[in-house]
């Protein structure tokens, strides 16, 4: 297991940016884990601009595999008075691996305030729950997991899933880190040994301040269209408390 504050702690700062190694146990075959990306990628944006109000939306394209040696670069695009856009790529020797767009905003004066957003459907889990741990050799080895099947469908994952180590991350770097965590919907259709490979990932926060307990984040991942090789994926993710923190969709090539 290696906490993503150690990746970040031997990096070398490059202009706009840093360059940084992706250790093995955070690969998803011959590629880094997609959320560990965006989360390079993230902090590379934050530190462009480090006054930066909250972030509320980032796209990342998953664009080419990515492994060992990596160069994180960060382009602000615009910033007026309320957003920036802030674009950050994730390269290797093999190319433009990541590309993501963030989007950060201050608050406004609003007489909206309109929350229908469903709550979560399990409560926290118990000091004392089952939890199920990867191999050390993959990225899911950096994760704890429990693993929920109650009402949950032939084309859907809901599991609560927090970091092993989280200490020294700033909490968008660790939502961006773990909210990508679920395996594909799509594969419960097709058996778990199918080939993938993440496409996209359009992410929204539904709040400026993140927080949750024991560092526990509950996951859910629902496709309900999958034909010739693509499947289009809705993510959630709630607090300890049941409260959504953020809304999500992706696409995604399964091989089978």
């Amino acid at each position: 297991m290696t906490p993503i504050a150690d990746i970040l702690a031997a990096r070398t700062m490059v202009p706009q940016g840093f360059a940084c190694e992706v250790p093995s146990d955070w690969l998803q075959g011959r590629t880094a884990y997609g959320g560990l990306s965006a989360a390079l990628a993230l902090q590379a944006a934050m530190e462009l601009e480090p006054d930066l109000p909250p972030l509320r939306s980032a796209q990342v394209a998953f664009i080419g595999p990515l492994s060992g040696a990596v160069t994180v670069t960060a382009t602000k695009l615009r910033r007026g008075r309320n957003a920036a856009f802030i674009q950050a790529d994730v390269t290797s020797e093999a190319g433009l691996g990541v590309r993501a767009t963030f989007v950060f905003m201050a608050a406004l004066p609003s007489i909206l305030a309109h929350d229908t957003a469903p709550r979560g459907p399990l409560p926290a889990p118990a000091p004392d729950a089952r939890v199920f741990i990867g191999p050390d050799t993959m990225f899911i080895g950096n994760f704890e997991f429990i693993d929920s099947k109650d009402g949950v469908g032939p084309a859907e994952w809901r599991r609560w899933a927090r970091l092993r180590a989280r200490d020294g991350l700033h909490p968008f770097v660790e939502l961006m880190a773990i909210g990508d965590a679920l395996p594909p919907a799509g594969l419960k259709l097709v058996g778990m040994n199918a080939p993938i490979s993440s496409l996209n990932w359009q992410i929204n926060f539904l709040t400026p301040a993140p927080r949750t307990d024991n560092g526990w984040w509950l996951l859910e991942a629902v496709t309900d269209t999958a034909r010739e090789g693509y499947s289009s994926q809705r993510m959630t993710l709630w607090n300890a408390d049941g409260e959504p923190i953020a809304d999500a969709m992706q696409g995604v090539a399964i091989f089978g």
